[in-house]
């Protein structure tokens, strides 16, 4: 395929930068695709069309007009894709998170661009263009999700490549490299796809005909797909009540103090046979039973009736005055071991640098009248004589926390959230998707209890094994496997990411023309 040329554009091999006329239409297109991979609809298949479009829309660019296609194309995923942000608060805050995240798609676009610019030039073959550089990329791609995933304020890591897997035929990956690893392998097949379909037959040294192109791409998926899924072990069950009360739980549903917790007793299955543990979503006890002797009442009664210890969830507050968003194990004893949220939500549960912020937004900021604290307990806690990892809503997203619950010891995740604030939208279904990955990768299984859905259970394959309707006052019993080993995500994930994130940058500034007059 001869370079291509038009206004505007670098002619430098294949990888030749499009006319901004075609390349800001094409990364559109790529951001739309790329939102639609995502529930709903969850067409995870377009990721791999997204992917395509958005490369060949940066490839070869400038920076400057990288970052503008980059940007384009982050805003034409980001603002479908969370629009479920602007579910109360309206589009301020919708807007400014989507255009924030396109801020590092852009980041990520001008690294990209370069790779195709610098790599090519220093690896002129066609095994290094098919191989070698889909690698850069697919590393670059995956140290942008990692970097937006971790700054600024802990970060956001929804909108990952490898999250919009998750009824995927590569989603079995996640037990080997975890979620960003698996975006590096979407990301490198496409890649590779890309530079088969451009890297021209009558180069110097190019031998690869059409039917070779064609061959060569189906022999890469097919050997990634012919990965086997990791064993994972499990040894024995525990028979779990999961109780969805679908009570008033939103920030704007003014509901009178014990609404959500009547909710939730009332929906208990007070007469579920041979139950081992009930397990109620996030806030559903509303407030510390050690100083609410009502609400302590409530508790005994459900523990009493079920003969079951309850994992629940509470605001609690320390002599001090510090809020925790907490949950903690109730036994017919009392109060027995907690975890405080570590991952509270930024402008959710917590504004940092109020004094910044309530200057550019008084109003929506003035709404935030309290501040949670992140906690320091292990995500851990002994339960029903096993070890459930715990993660509180907005800490499912987080990589460390995840593998924390593996190596202290967890057999189960107790993933419980509050997701009546985003009612009617499709931020229920896309943490339950990311949910579904860290199930895959920990090899454990996941009780996914919300207070109106969605509500599921998920063994350590990421099949749900039992589920209850949204907004439904209900509970399911279900008998969860035990996981008990290790998958080498649970151990290695984040040095993988580090490797490929460290690798792809040296390799781009390697490759960079210093030294020579060269506008970039």
């Amino acid at each position: 395929m001869p370079a291509r040329v038009g206004r505007g554009a670098v002619a430098d091999g294949p990888f030749a930068a499009l006319p901004l006329g075609t390349a800001l239409p094409l990364a559109v297109i790529g951001g739309v695709l790329f939102a639609l991979a995502f529930p709903s609809p969850g067409w995870w298949f377009l990721a791999f069309p997204a992917l395509a479009c958005m490369l060949l829309a940066v490839m070869g660019q400038r920076a400057r007009r990288a970052a503008w296609v980059g940007y384009v194309a982050g805003a034409a995923f980001w603002i479908p894709a969370i629009s479920w942000a602007g579910r109360y608060l309206g589009p301020v805050p919708w807007f400014a998170l989507a255009l924030l995240e396109a801020a590092f798609f852009a980041l990520g676009s001008v690294a990209i661009a370069l790779a195709y610019r610098w790599v090519a030039r220093v690896v002129p073959s066609t095994a290094g263009r098919v191989w070698g550089l889909p690698a850069v990329v697919a590393a670059l791609w995956t140290g942008r999700e990692w970097f937006s995933g971790s700054w600024p304020y802990g970060g956001f890591a929804w909108g990952r490549v490898g999250l919009s897997q998750s009824q995927g035929p590569f989603t079995h990956l996640a037990a080997y490299v975890g979620v960003l690893g698996v975006t590096f392998v979407v990301v490198y097949c496409v890649a590779v796809v890309v530079s088969l379909a451009l890297v021209s037959p009558r180069a110097p040294g190019a031998t690869l005909r059409l039917p070779v192109r064609v061959a060569t791409a189906g022999l890469l998926v097919a050997a990634v797909l012919a990965v086997p899924a990791w064993p994972t072990a499990t040894s024995g069950t525990i028979r779990v009540e999961s109780v969805q009360g679908n009570g008033p739980a939103g920030y704007f549903d003014r509901a009178a103090p014990g609404e959500v917790l009547a909710a939730q007793v009332a929906a208990t299955d007070v007469e579920a046979k041979d139950v081992d543990l009930v397990v109620w979503p996030e806030a559903s006890a509303e407030f510390d039973p050690r100083q609410q002797p009502v609400i302590a009442s409530s508790l005994d009664a459900v523990v009493d009736s079920v003969g079951a210890p309850l994992v629940a969830g509470a605001i609690t507050q320390t002599p001090s005055g510090v809020l925790h968003n907490t949950s903690f194990v109730w036994t017919a004893d009392g109060w027995q071991s907690s975890y405080d949220k570590k991952r509270p939500v930024p402008f959710g549960e917590y504004v940092p640098d109020r004094w910044f912020f309530s200057k550019l937004a008084p109003s929506l900021i003035g709404l935030l009248q309290r501040d949670y604290t992140p906690g320091t307990k292990p995500n851990v806690l002994p339960v029903a004589g096993i070890r459930a990892g715990i993660a509180i809503c907005f800490d499912i997203v987080d990589d460390g926390l995840t593998r924390d619950m593996v190596r202290g010891g967890a057999q189960v995740i107790l993933a419980q959230t509050n997701n009546a604030d985003f009612s009617g939208t499709d931020e229920n279904l896309q943490q339950l998707e990311i949910a579904r990955m860290r199930a895959i990768e920990t090899g454990r299984s996941l009780v996914n209890i919300s207070t109106v859905g969605a509500s599921q259970v998920i063994d350590p394959s990421g099949r749900t094994i039992d589920r209850v309707p949204e907004y439904t006052a209900t509970s399911m019993v279900t008998d969860v496997p035990l996981g008990t080993s290790t998958t080498p995500a649970s151990l290695a994930s984040g040095s993988i990411v580090l490797v490929l994130t460290l690798g792809g940058l040296l390799v781009l500034l390697a490759c960079a023309p210093w030294g020579r007059r060269n506008r970039s």
